[in-house]
């Protein structure tokens, strides 16, 4: 997943809307496992090889030059003239004189000189210009981090959640990415986010992206006993950040919360959740989808109470949302309950509002404008 992937999304009734967001295939790619000694031997391998070429067509060609000082063109005369003339430095104490002599230096070796300087040029920009100036930005970009969004893992769901928060306003400067996949890490690169090729479980890894002034941690690590230890290892660094993981297995989600994830989210069982649902009305999965994606109509929100919501009935919210639940002091109170008639400071709020997909008032105002015109 390159760049912004195809998206299916199958609603009830045997209907399927197609959400494009970028191309719909990618040429095929595979990550070079050549180390930094061995593609470095190589470098100077090939540049040694093509002077080793223009030492011999000068020593075939050795009658057409001409030597000023002695006259005679010896084997050690054809390596001086070579490493001049792909210097290009030419004294012109050894100098082509007949015409094949001048033909074999404009059409061979001015070439082969242009492929060794882009060789030592390249290297020395792969190894050390640009290894200085990543160091250089990732010390700059490590400084600027705080309050960001540092996701451990960039597979189907890690991707997927990368992509909803960018549709969601999230600017992607302000999300981290890490997983040991160079190939996954262009994908999230080409969205704007800040990745790292490292081993998310390690110490050093987290404070490098300075997990502790993370505003939320997502894992998704792809195994639940990875998982469990990535989460782990980032409380101990984070007592306070806020976790959200991904676990496959029922019986992984209280180890995940004891390892001190705030949100376990298991996608096998909210599958579920979506099938059993269709099977009880065929627009309660289509509808559940609108929840819980940017794309719908309607999108659930948590969020603190405001100052002017204080004393208000959850019915009676500033954004025009429907109010669902509150949470206070730990303990979660439904809409019908009487507490939520009398909103308090500190209240959490979770609450279904109009996305710009949808209508400024909700899926319920076409109901509202037909008992204010019967009225």
């Amino acid at each position: 997943m390159s760049e912004r992937k195809q998206l299916d999304r199958i609603t009830p009734g045997g209907r399927t809307n197609r959400v494009y967001r970028g191309p719909r295939f990618q040429p095929l790619r595979r990550a070079t496992r050549i180390p930094v000694w061995g593609d470095l031997g190589i470098r100077l391998g090939l540049a040694l090889f093509l002077i080793f070429v223009v030492v011999m067509i000068h020593w075939w060609d050795r009658e057409g030059l001409v030597d000023n000082l002695d006259g005679e063109v010896s084997f050690l005369d054809v390596i001086y003239f070579t490493m001049i003339s792909i210097t290009t430095t030419g004294f012109g104490d050894i100098a082509p004189i007949s015409d094949r002599a001048r033909l074999v230096e404009a059409v061979i070796v001015t070439p082969v000189r242009f492929a060794v300087l882009f060789i030592f040029v390249g290297t020395a920009y792969n190894f050390l210009i640009k290894r200085s100036w990543e160091k250089f930005r990732m010390a700059r970009i490590q400084e600027q981090l705080s309050n960001h969004i540092v996701v451990l893992g960039y597979g189907i769901s890690g991707s997927e959640a990368v992509a909803e928060l960018i549709e969601r306003g999230t600017d992607p400067s302000t999300i981290v990415v890490i997983d040991p996949s160079e190939e996954r890490l262009h994908a999230a690169e080409s969205l704007g986010c800040n990745v790292m090729a490292a081993d998310a479980t390690r110490d050093e890894t987290l404070k490098a992206v300075r997990i502790s002034e993370a505003q939320n941690v997502l894992i998704s690590a792809g195994r639940d006993d990875t998982t469990i230890l990535i989460t782990l290892t980032v409380r101990a660094l984070a007592p306070h950040v806020p976790i959200s993981v991904v676990v496959r297995a029922d019986d992984n989600e209280s180890l995940a919360r004891q390892a001190g994830a705030n949100n376990v989210i298991n996608p096998v069982r909210f599958t579920g959740l979506l099938l059993a649902g269709s099977a009880k009305g065929e627009h309660i999965a289509e509808y559940l989808a609108d929840l819980a994606s940017i794309s719908g109509r309607v999108q659930l929100v948590e969020r603190k109470v405001t100052e002017e919501e204080i004393g208000c009935a959850i019915s009676e919210l500033r954004t025009g949302g429907r109010g669902l639940r509150v949470y206070r002091d730990g303990r979660a109170i439904g809409f019908w309950e009487e507490e939520c008639e009398n909103l308090q400071a500190g209240d959490i709020i979770v609450e279904i509002i109009a996305t710009p997909n949808g209508e400024s008032r909700g899926d319920g105002h076409i109901k509202d404008d037909v008992l204010r015109q019967g009225g």
